[in-house]
């Protein structure tokens, strides 16, 4: 016997109420999918605006028959300019000569003057002094004063604050000796043969 309840009007559930029919069941499941799609496309409409107003906001959306925009190219970053080269350092001035351990005390008052102690040396020009017995004097500046016209210690005794610059100025490595290790105030120590002035003040010879 073929069931025809659902054709009939028959609930499909014995004793249930008389609108559960299978036609009717059929009927809500369709509406209801029916919906279920109507707000899956709502939602895919909406997402689609908002990424539309998205674009337009950004400018990047292109409507249908506009010219594309055009592509710029992008420019390279400037090159920064090389640095200019860096200035070599200037050579530093050679190590002065140290001197001997002896101390060198302040200066005593000389009672000699230049001039008296330039007439006390003998006047044979071959005979010359050695500057290197002076604190601070060695042979390489001994020889170096002698090329430069000084031979004996009566030259150095004598020599004016200008004329004692302009020797110090010919000096070259050597220069700044002169006024440190107080050559000119030696040199008439030893002009006048006084040694035990000169060991007073400067130590021993």
């Amino acid at each position: 016997m073929n069931d025809t309840s659902w054709q009939t009007g028959t609930p499909l559930i014995p004793g249930g109420p008389t609108w559960l029919t299978l036609s009717f069941v059929v009927i809500g499941l369709g509406v209801l999918l029916a919906l279920l799609v109507l707000a899956w496309g709502v939602r895919v409409a909406r997402r689609r605006q908002e990424a539309r107003n998205t674009l337009e906001r950004r400018g990047e959306l292109h409507h249908e028959g506009e010219p594309q925009p055009p592509v710029h190219a992008v420019a390279p970053p400037p090159v920064a300019p090389a640095p200019p080269p860096l200035a070599e350092p200037p050579l530093a001035a050679p190590e002065p000569t140290p001197l001997a351990d002896e101390p060198i005390a302040a200066a005593a008052p000389m009672d000699a003057s230049p001039a008296a102690l330039a007439a006390s040396e003998p006047t044979d020009e071959t005979e010359a002094d050695d500057f290197t017995r002076m604190k601070g004097v060695g042979p390489k500046v001994a020889e170096r004063l002698n090329a430069l016209g000084y031979t004996r210690f009566a030259d150095l005794a004598a020599l004016t604050p200008d004329q004692a610059d302009a020797l110090d100025a010919q000096l070259g490595t050597f220069q700044g000796r002169i006024h440190r290790d107080r050559w000119i105030e030696q040199a008439r120590f030893l002009a006048a043969g006084d040694v035990a002035g000169y060991e007073a003040v400067f130590g021993k010879l």
